[in-house]
């Protein structure tokens, strides 16, 4: 179960990075970035993840927990090939793939 919600804190982690990029993409000035519904839906995301977190370090020791946070990347890998339109090369999966190696490993 705990580490089900260490899932879930890096897909709403990686979802805030999503938010931000995806507003971003619309922001051509200082007015415009703080009218764009989502930067603001990226920082809440982030902060839940945030939260997320801190609520985890109760449950796992920071030396497991905090090296976890990189599955961050396998998810914005996916967001981003599926909603920007980035590639997904060879590289990328084998750099995922020892992100997931090395956390499967943590949490034994």
């Amino acid at each position: 179960m705990i580490y089900l919600a260490v899932l879930a804190m890096t897909l709403v982690g990686a979802m805030g990075a999503f938010f931000l990029k995806a507003g971003m993409d619309r922001v051509d000035s200082l007015t415009s970035l703080f009218q764009n519904p989502r930067i603001y839906l990226g920082g809440c995301f982030y902060l839940a993840g945030a939260l997320l977190n801190i609520l985890l370090l109760r449950r796992l020791d920071y030396s497991v927990l905090y090296p976890m946070t990189a599955v961050t990347y396998v998810w914005s890998m996916a967001l981003s090939a599926a909603f920007l339109g980035e590639r997904v090369t060879k590289q990328k999966l084998i750099g995922v793939t020892a992100i997931l190696a090395g956390v499967i490993l943590l949490s034994r």
